[in-house]
């Protein structure tokens, strides 16, 4: 752990997650925002993934989690994965394809234990941080990435927790943030910073969620939370209860910041899965980390063109 936390990956994937959290600030998930194209296929690839979950339904079977059909789907991922990267990808980004699709294939849960957590999401942004480093998408596309791929991702894996009954990864019950995601509630808090009405109290109304859950990734995710568990939301998801209580989405997206590098990237049981290569790597960073926070560690530094 002492590694990972000074290595370039760790820093590398720090700076992927500030940069797109400033980005994302005020910005609901309609904003009109350029992109590159390779943004749009992306966004193709995780239709034809859905896809996938319509073509092989759960089977019938005793246990209430886990359905093993969600083996079969994800052996379709590992099958496939390599031919979908060659559709999305220009030619000259092709040699990456065998690095960058290993992120790929643990983005979506565990085919053996069938489950999906924390850990998992961050394979996924790990993959959309290489896809930046490569210079496959380009500084420009930072809103899209949030708005347009990783909210559809969010929308992929849902079904895939609905569908096959998916256990929660490494879940702390009640005094985690959330049984599955994390970083759409950071990414989320930052959509409504400056927002002229909702602030973190509302996000408990049931009313202001549903009206605004398509607009904002946060609420988005306290309507799935809302619809999948029972009782009193102060109950089954108490942290979240607390950071309504919160007196502004600035302090709510800074404190979720320090919660994630504490919850999820301090944390062994979740670090023990990461793949390092040479895209992010394992290596010690060689200048010593920028202040936290400042402008200079929000950028993503994309690393020499492919030859």
């Amino acid at each position: 752990m002492a590694i990972w936390e000074k290595s370039e990956a760790y820093f590398e994937y720090l700076g992927f997650i500030l940069a797109l959290n400033e980005s994302v600030q005020g910005k609901a998930l309609n904003v009109e925002c350029a992109h590159s194209p390779v943004i749009g296929n992306v966004v193709t690839m995780l239709n034809v993934f859905d896809e996938w979950i319509t073509q092989i339904p759960p089977t019938d079977q005793p246990q209430r989690f886990g359905n093993k059909s969600f083996r079969v789907w994800h052996e379709k991922l590992q099958q496939s994965g390599m031919d979908e990267l060659h559709k999305i990808l220009p030619s000259e980004f092709h040699r990456a394809i065998p690095e960058i699709v290993q992120y790929l294939y643990e983005s979506f849960g565990n085919p053996t234990r069938i489950d999906y957590g924390t850990g998992h999401e961050m394979a996924f942004l790990m993959f959309l941080c290489c896809m930046f480093k490569i210079g496959a998408f380009k500084q420009d596309d930072k809103v899209a990435v949030v708005v347009k791929i990783f909210n559809r991702y969010l929308e992929l894996v849902r079904s895939l927790q609905l569908t096959y009954r998916m256990e929660p990864a490494g879940s702390h019950g009640v005094w985690s943030l959330d049984d599955y995601q994390f970083v759409p509630f950071v990414w989320g808090s930052a959509q409504l910073i400056g927002h002229p009405r909702l602030e973190p109290r509302h996000f408990v109304d049931s009313d202001i969620v549903e009206a605004h859950s398509k607009q904002y990734m946060f609420l988005g995710c306290i309507e799935f939370i809302s619809k999948v568990k029972i009782g009193p939301f102060a109950e089954h998801s108490n942290q979240l209860w607390n950071v309504s209580a919160v007196s502004s989405w600035v302090k709510v997206n800074s404190g979720l910041i320090k919660m994630y590098k504490v919850e999820v990237l301090a944390k062994f049981p979740v670090i023990q899965h990461v793949l390092f290569g040479s895209l992010l790597s394992i290596k010690p960073a060689s200048a010593p980390p920028v202040a936290r926070g400042s402008r200079q560690d929000q950028r993503i530094r994309p690393p020499p063109p492919l030859k």
